[in-house]
């Protein structure tokens, strides 16, 4: 893994503030694509599709979960337009780094992930970019 890969390119926890048309505003700024936002900063996530968020894609959120145990506690993950489950894989992985998850369409997973960041729980979002 690249050291650019892995560094955000939004250092430290911000919240949503809007999405559509395959991107995302946070932080003054604005990226087109899918993102992954954890309490250490926002970053690309490489998933345009639920079939392509794996445990690969999803390195990053598992790395700062294990340098800093209990920095994450819950995952919000946003599946695009429409609801589907993750998969068996992903889920696994997920339990074994003791991440508790939720997936819902992209909407509602940012608008609770900016609940959640905004009460200071310890919360990241994988938002897969919707239309």
């Amino acid at each position: 893994m690249s050291e650019a890969r892995a560094q955000p390119f939004a250092p430290g926890s911000h919240p949503i503030a809007a999405y559509g048309g395959g991107a995302f505003a946070f932080a003054g700024m604005k990226h087109e694509g899918s993102i992954l936002a954890t309490p250490a900063g926002v970053r690309p996530l490489q998933a345009a599709t639920l079939a392509e968020l794996t445990p690969e894609t999803l390195r990053p959120l598992f790395e700062e979960s294990a340098a800093s145990p209990g920095s994450i506690e819950f995952l919000v993950i946003g599946v695009g337009a429409d609801v589907a489950p993750v998969s068996p894989a992903l889920k696994v992985a997920l339990r074994a780094a003791g991440l508790r998850f939720d997936a819902m369409a992209t909407g509602p997973a940012l608008r609770v992930y900016n609940i959640m960041q905004g009460e200071g729980r310890r919360v990241a979002a994988a938002l897969i970019a919707a239309p």
